[in-house]
């Protein structure tokens, strides 16, 4: 089994996998109480799946009894560009990374079957395969197969990678023999913390979904409450600040997969061109693009927010036509940046 382990991670690595690493099902104690505490206090906000399920999310060993071990998978999306610059360009959009190509599930599942594929043929196991869909809880897995540890901001770091990486999982009936957990070094760091807009960590190793944007750029629903709608400032899809602030990515490796490079007209897009984006529009622009399963409606509000918070008066007429939309939740995201940038207000 060690040669079988040691073949394995070869095929992943030859496969484009940045890391690999081996667990059980059942080697990360603490997950069903963790997310207990999370989901009581509220913290996940709409993310009603999230509490559904919750038994085989806080027991991996539910999910698949048969499951004997299971192979986590780091895959690299580094930027060649600081996600940081864009912020400083009132008038342009900022999206987060991960979104500005192609969707990373659809690449991720794929090299993930490839790899599980090979393993059933020399093992004859049974496999199978998960891509952020499934109520996995990675990170915690990730960390107890030793790929890295989650940081002050919740998400994955490694001393080899920075936190730049997708993660995946291979359920298998296979005994592949764990690694060793990966170990916390964050230390006095509190980078991440420190930059966060909207103060989404209540305190270090924990976050508040409610206040995160991210989470109210592409989970939310509705209207974002008043107080936060100016923290957003021009991101108008997920937020990259404490990754980007991290200093374990002067580690971080570069990405070898060229559909996830940013596309040109989406890393730095003018907010004036977004908000004429109609149903189709938007559809044609995002195909095969994470972004897409926002909708329209959703992300031409997140782009009325930035409007109202660019200072910029030239963009009033850009924002002026949304305040009839059809959708009520656009409509007032419009009207609020109107009177925003008619007041000249940037705060």
């Amino acid at each position: 089994m060690a040669d079988l382990k040691a073949r394995l991670v070869d095929k992943a690595l030859a496969e484009g996998f940045a890391g690999v690493g081996v667990c059980r099902p059942d080697s990360a104690p603490g997950i069903a109480e963790r997310l207990d505490r999370f989901v009581a206090q509220g913290r996940h906000g709409q993310m009603g799946w999230m509490a559904e399920r919750m038994q085989w999310r806080g027991d991996p060993a539910a999910l698949w009894p048969a499951a004997r071990s299971v192979v986590m998978l780091a895959e690299l999306y580094t930027p060649d560009h600081d996600p940081l610059d864009v912020l400083e360009q009132r008038d342009r959009a900022a999206v987060s990374v991960y979104a500005q190509n192609r969707d990373y599930h659809d690449i991720v599942k794929k090299r993930l079957k490839r790899v599980g594929r090979w393993l059933v043929e020399q093992e004859g196991c049974e496999i199978k395969v998960f891509v952020d869909t499934a109520p996995v809880m990675e990170k915690p897995l990730a960390q107890a197969a030793g790929l890295g540890w989650q940081g002050k901001h919740t998400n994955l770091l490694s001393r080899e990678l920075g936190n730049w990486f997708f993660l995946g999982a291979i359920f298998t009936t296979a005994a592949l023999e764990p690694d060793q957990p990966g170990e916390e070094n964050c230390g006095s760091c509190t980078a991440c913390l420190d930059i966060c807009p909207t103060h989404a960590f209540p305190a270090p190793f924990q976050l508040d979904a409610r206040r995160c944007i991210s989470y109210l750029t592409i989970e939310h629903k509705g209207p974002v409450d008043e107080e936060l709608r100016p923290l957003l400032g021009n991101r108008i899809y997920g937020c990259d600040d404490c990754l980007a602030i991290c200093p374990w990515n002067k580690f971080a490796q570069e990405a070898t997969e060229m559909r996830y490079l940013g596309r040109e007209d989406l890393r730095a897009p003018a907010l004036a061109d977004l908000a004429k984006l109609d149903d189709a529009g938007f559809r044609a622009m995002f195909s095969g693009s994470p972004i897409k399963r926002i909708g329209r409606d959703r992300f031409v509000r997140n782009v009325a927010y930035a409007i109202g918070n660019s200072g910029d008066p030239a963009l009033v007429s850009g924002v002026q036509g949304l305040c009839e939309d059809s959708d009520a939740t656009v409509a007032d995201a419009a009207r609020w940046a109107v009177g925003r940038l008619k007041d000249g207000r940037t705060e």
